[in-house]
């Protein structure tokens, strides 16, 4: 990417100024390393498992043989006990042991080295001023220039009117209704009953520095997501590994992208 000065925004959507984005925009796209590193942040919040090694074991049963026309399960054994003959310690009967138990010593995580990590972010904060990448996952029609950066004032919005309508004025109508809709689907199958009830969408990450009460008026916009430049990772910029997400800057954030890389060569 040659030209790295882009557009600048205030909050009515009217151009007010230009300004040069970091050279980290200029970090070569790297899809293997995003989803490689997206892998990794996305197997780090799995929390390890496993079962009892003596789970379904604890029990006298033994089976009885042949040619007593029964099948040769193990069978409690005793004649008083309620659950005299019933069958156990078997996978497939009631109370029995797992047959193939999850293990807590499985390596869930798949880690990746530092410096492979930063790479990845720089790469994926590349991405987000590609109009191509940007254009595959989201409808942004109305946009001429990636990404969009909005003056200081865009991280004093409290309101959630108010950021829609910001929203709205910068060309989005298009991409809000489509993660909307996807919002009112609800899942099928029994991720109904863990906390997943609805598909949520992805749509316009918008990153801030100072005031985090732009995040108040974007919780209840369907795939808008709010982050801190701080707290800025793969699972934010690349969701699902894919690179390409709409990004909007405010204008210290941007800065702090720029203290925080420097100059530095991919």
């Amino acid at each position: 990417m040659d030209d790295l000065r882009r557009p600048i925004f205030n909050l009515e959507g009217e151009m007010v100024g230009e300004i040069e984005l970091p050279e980290v925009f200029k970090t070569d796209i790297r899809p293997d390393i995003i989803r490689r590193v997206y892998l990794s942040q996305l197997t780090a919040r799995i929390q390890p498992q496993g079962r009892d090694r003596r789970a379904g074991m604890r029990t006298s049963a033994e089976s009885r043989g042949t040619g007593l026309d029964l099948a040769r399960v193990p069978r409690i054994k005793g004649r008083l006990y309620p659950a005299a003959g019933r069958a156990a310690r078997a996978p497939f009967v009631r109370g029995g042991r797992a047959a193939h138990p999850p293990k807590v010593e499985k390596v869930i995580w798949e880690r990746v080295n530092k410096k492979e990590r930063k790479l990845a972010i720089m790469s994926a904060i590349a991405a987000t001023a590609s109009i191509d990448l940007i254009t595959a996952r989201h409808r942004v029609n109305g946009i001429r220039a990636a990404p969009i950066i909005v003056v200081r004032d865009l991280e004093d919005i409290s309101k959630t009117k108010s950021l829609y309508d910001f929203l709205l004025k910068l060309g989005l109508k298009e991409e809000l209704e489509r993660t909307k809709a996807r919002f009112r689907k609800i899942r099928s199958g029994k991720g109904k009953m863990r906390g997943r009830k609805r598909v949520r969408a992805k749509g316009p990450l918008v990153i801030y520095k100072e005031n985090p009460a732009i995040f108040l008026a974007a919780r209840n916009i369907p795939g808008v997501d709010v982050v801190h430049v701080n707290n800025l990772s793969i699972i934010h910029l690349a969701p699902g590994g894919v690179p390409g997400r709409l990004v909007i800057w405010s204008e210290p954030a941007l800065k702090a992208i720029k203290e925080r890389f420097g100059g530095e060569s991919p």
